[in-house]
């Protein structure tokens, strides 16, 4: 059996679909007699019955297991701060595609069953930290699950940067901007731009050019325990940005340093008891069964 007792939920605001399936959620876990923690911005979406209302990091902090209702977008916004806190997180898929939402909305209970049994699995998925620095002193920082994306703050503008992996120069660039990706992001923007895909258990990190203005530059996967840096050319003219997870965005200066990392933080997710990430890929990317 597990010991998840006191549950958060998270939904996917303004979504009248995922509303229904948490309403339906809520009276489940009711029926269990759970303690349930609604987040603050889902819950004025329902009408309060029996549950508490809390912000994501205070869900962190008492939940034994958090459910994400939405689709990966939401899952990266809540796990971003569940990361933090010895918490499990288990998706439930009202998005398209759903690499990280494996529940499905239709046919939750037998699935959560199984879960609140122990008949699931534990997967840890590490996060990639953000560090920018500004005259030699941190500026901002932040993390990601899927991707950092560092580009320019307008579209299709070329920027000038040096990439350098634990203190070794790799090659300058003039290009758009650079993806660097973990595993779980390795089927995200930086497989869109045209990056390989990282299976989960990799301690790797992969490095995306976007649209560069030389043929020869071609993506590349480090040991994730490196630390790369991005120096930004005081010849661009403009301010740059760095995307985390497509949310959260850090203002980036000509001259300034860009460091990146593995976090120390890890995502607990919690898979069906039959979860294999190679039906995923097929499911999701509709690859072709077999043929015998």
């Amino acid at each position: 059996m597990s010991n998840f007792n006191t549950i958060g939920v998270i939904g996917k605001p303004d979504d009248p679909n995922s509303n229904t399936c948490l309403r339906s959620i809520l009276a489940y876990l009711q029926q269990r007699g759970c303690r349930v923690i609604v987040e603050q911005a889902t819950a004025r979406q329902l009408q309060g019955n029996g549950y508490d209302v809390a912000d994501v990091l205070t869900i962190g902090e008492q939940a034994d297991l958090a459910i994400v209702v939405g689709g990966d977008g939401s899952m990266l916004g809540a796990a971003r701060v569940l990361a933090r806190f010895n918490v499990a997180v288990v998706g439930v898929n009202r998005g398209n595609l759903g690499f990280l939402t494996d529940l499905d909305p239709e046919d939750f209970a037998p699935q959560l069953d199984n879960i609140f049994a122990g008949k699931c699995k534990t997967e840890q998925r590490f996060l990639v930290e953000t560090e920018v620095y500004r005259g030699g002193k941190i500026n901002s920082h932040n993390s990601a699950v899927n991707e950092a994306v560092l580009h320019p703050g307008k579209v299709a503008r070329m920027i000038e940067f040096e990439v350098y992996i634990d203190d070794n120069f790799v090659f300058s660039q003039r290009s758009d901007g650079l993806i660097i990706a973990t595993p779980t992001g390795s089927t995200a923007y930086s497989l869109s731009g045209g990056g390989p895909i990282l299976t989960p258990n990799l301690d790797a990190l992969v490095m995306v050019p976007m649209f560069p203005h030389t043929l020869s530059c071609r993506p590349i996967v480090v040991d994730a325990n490196s630390t790369i840096c991005l120096k930004i050319s005081d010849n661009n003219t403009e301010t740059l940005q760095i995307s985390c997870d497509g949310h959260v965005t850090l203002s980036v200066l000509p001259g300034d340093e860009v460091r990146l990392h593995k976090s120390p933080d890890k995502l607990s997710l919690i898979h069906p008891e039959n979860y294999n990430y190679f039906k995923v890929l097929r499911n999701k990317l509709g690859w072709g069964s077999k043929l015998y």
